[in-house]
């Protein structure tokens, strides 16, 4: 039976090593009082480092692990290596049961590997899915998905996607039923790939889903807040959600050297401070880290690499949400509907 009160963290990953990923796992403990962690690392370091977090050591298992994925190693190397390593080991303990879920600001390529391989795709899902929440004007953030897992889809894939997607939504935006869109290089229904129409054909007729199909959506809409879910094949995912990310931090640098540009701009800036704080966290990538692995068999959150420990906590509190929240089962119900009134 998987313990869904704990959670394996790969104590190794990230840019700015055990420090971050125990102080961020640390507050994420003070949040989640009954969570429990397996953290998983070079042992010594790790128990050093609990000595600054008494809270967390007092709920923590220390799993030692030898090995670390450096940043730039090849999936395929990685994965010959899983049983050595912190990324590994933590994966593995949600394989066997020990965990419910794992979080890992390692190489993502590795860890969509060493997730696939270890854990298996649920009854039903072809390929799983990497998913995020990303800003937008909307009331809630948007769920993008898939942002880099499969580069080339077909339309069964999408539809399962959309149904995974809405799943995630309903959990991390509480909503009952998500607004979900495919994004093509327009919104009328001749667009875009023999897949994406096919897709958009099938979800159409799927009236019985716990979903909102609304179409598609073009690039220059995804941060508008017009939809709750954001369907799309790895490859555009990916290119989309970095130039979001880009964009965000453009316009950052932009107003940092307007406002730093002349007296008169230092003197605005003052009095729009309160403005641009919002906009700065509003656009914070540690407010929206965890990508979550959609349609395995465990639930695997990938924490940005150079998160913050806020951002840690973040990820963390992700995959405590969606292990209380039982994502995967709602996953397997919407799916098993779907397919038994599509049959």
């Amino acid at each position: 039976m998987t313990n869904p009160s704990r959670i394996a963290v790969d104590a190794m990953g990230g840019d700015e090593g055990i420090a971050v990923m125990l102080a961020g796992a640390a507050r994420a403990r003070r949040r989640f009082e009954g969570m429990e962690f397996i953290l998983v690392g070079d042992e010594a370091r790790i128990r050093a480092g609990l000595e600054a977090h008494p809270n967390l050591a007092s709920a923590s298992e220390v799993v030692h692990a030898a090995g670390i994925v450096a940043s730039d190693e090849k999936p395929s190397q990685a994965i010959r290596r899983a049983k050595t390593t912190s990324m590994g080991i933590a994966i593995d303990q949600v394989k066997k049961g020990r965990a419910g879920a794992a979080v890992s600001a390692g190489n993502t390529g590795a860890l969509m590997a060493m997730s696939k391989l270890a854990l298996r795709t649920m009854p039903g899902i072809d390929r799983p899915a990497l998913a995020a929440l990303m800003p937008s004007l909307g009331v809630n953030d948007t769920v993008m998905l898939d942002l880099g897992a499969n580069t080339e889809v077909d339309a069964r894939n999408l539809v399962q996607f959309a149904v995974m997607g809405a799943a995630y939504a309903r959990i991390a935006l509480d909503l009952e039923n998500p607004r979900v869109a495919l994004l093509n290089i327009g919104t009328e229904e001749m667009k875009g790939t023999d897949n994406i129409r096919e897709a958009a054909a099938e979800l159409r007729a799927a009236e019985h889903l716990r979903l909102d199909f609304t179409g598609f959506i073009e690039g220059n809409k995804l941060s508008r807040g017009d939809v709750d879910v954001i369907v799309c094949d790895g490859f555009s995912g990916n290119i989309a959600l970095k130039t979001v990310e880009g964009t965000a931090r453009f316009v950052a640098d932009l107003l940092k050297r307007a406002f730093s540009s002349s007296t008169r701009s230092k003197i605005g800036f003052l009095i729009s401070k309160p403005a641009t704080e919002l906009l700065r966290h509003h656009l914070d990538p540690n407010n929206h880290n965890g990508a979550v692995f959609l349609g395995l068999n465990g639930i695997v959150v990938k924490s940005h690499g150079g998160a913050n420990e806020r951002g840690v906590d973040t990820a963390i509190g992700f995959a405590a949400k969606l292990l209380r929240d039982d994502l995967n089962r709602r996953i397997a119900e919407d799916l098993g509907n779907f397919e038994a009134k599509a049959a």
